[in-house]
């Protein structure tokens, strides 16, 4: 438990960082990805540190896509 919490908060500090010059849609996007593929990936690799932060980085990819798209259609 406690490797997969410190985990997921460097993802989503990596994530953070990433999108500091993003929009506030992609921001919570990239953050909000990031959680819940960093929850996922955990679930489905039984906890595995390196599970967590894939999934972590695959879901604010995503989360960061959505974001762009949500701006793009609501300018």
């Amino acid at each position: 438990m406690g490797k997969t919490l410190i985990a997921v908060t460097l993802a989503c500090a990596m994530g953070a960082g990433l999108s500091a010059c993003a929009s506030r849609s992609e921001t919570v996007g990239t953050a909000g990805g990031a959680v819940a593929g960093g929850a996922i990936g955990s679930a489905v690799t039984g906890g595995s540190a390196v599970g967590t932060l894939g999934g972590a980085a695959v879901g604010g990819a995503v989360g960061n896509e959505a974001g762009r798209r949500y701006d793009e259609r609501h300018k």
